[in-house]
């Protein structure tokens, strides 16, 4: 088997910023075509340069959590690269949030940003995907990869909705690797710990102990860096995988092999 996704059509949501844009721009490197998908097109821009207008790159701003955009999301994709192969869902927030105060939305608000968002793109792709593959009665038909935590195992109050959510996309990862199998279409989903993220970059400048609090609970002792995982998210969609399906990787460290501690899950 191959780490190879040279030719393939990849779509990376959450790509103008962090682990998205990593992920996506490895994805690129190594040889796939990959549409960038976010809401800051502004941010898009910026990153992706003269890039945007390639023959590989090319990129979609729009609001993930709307059913047309999502749509408007694949027909790009489409009119690009006439395929898609992979699906990243790598858009996700993370929100403080109050677990005894009912009038607080974080909750439905982290459910439909994290959870739905990548559940609602992942029926459509896949549906295309199913198309695609008609009349190949063997080989892989697509690979989604979806973004979690290990905040879905570990608990701290004020990411309850946080961690509600996470733990919501592995078990979406689980059902519907098992719906999909038949088809030839693998899911499975990176469960991180502290990863240098934008969401965790910008909470580090407002507190500098932070950082070293986040090491002391990491038995490898640092924050990844995004493009750890993004050679981890090339492994899953790549036919290396070609036999691992409804999955949740761990790439934290060692951090959850810890005690639970009050240090958040980035």
């Amino acid at each position: 088997m191959s780490f190879s996704i040279s030719g393939k059509t990849a779509i990376v949501t959450g790509g103008a910023n962090g682990i998205g844009l990593a992920i996506g721009r490895h994805f690129a490197d190594k040889g796939a075509n990959v549409m960038f998908a976010d809401m800051d097109e502004e941010r898009l821009i910026a990153e992706l340069g003269d890039d945007k207008d390639g023959d590989a790159m090319r990129y979609f701003a729009g609001d993930l959590r709307e059913k047309l955009t999502l749509a408007n999301l694949l027909s790009a994709t489409l009119d690009a690269f006439d395929s898609v192969d992979i699906l990243v869902n790598a858009s996700r927030q993370v929100v403080v949030s109050d677990p005894l105060n009912p009038d607080d939305d974080g909750v439905e608000e982290l459910l439909t940003q994290n959870l739905m968002t990548s559940l609602r793109l992942s029926q459509l792709v896949a549906k295309r995907m199913i198309k695609q593959s008609e009349g190949q009665e063997e080989g892989p038909a697509g690979s989604i990869v979806n973004l979690s935590s290990i905040a879905a195992r570990r608990t701290r109050p004020d990411l309850l909705a946080y961690s509600v959510s996470t733990a919501a996309v592995d078990q979406m990862t689980r059902s519907l690797a098992v719906t999909l199998a038949p088809h030839r279409i693998r899911v499975n989903a990176l469960a991180f710990g502290s990863v240098m993220s934008a969401s965790l970059k910008e909470k580090l400048k407002d507190n500098r102990s932070f950082r070293a609090d986040i090491e002391a609970h990491t038995p490898l002792g640092r924050v990844a860096s995004p493009w750890e995982l993004a050679e981890a998210a090339q492994y899953l969609a790549s036919d290396s995988a070609a036999f691992m399906t409804g999955q949740i990787l761990t790439v934290d460290g060692g951090r959850s092999l810890l005690d639970p501690v009050a240090v958040s899950a980035h």
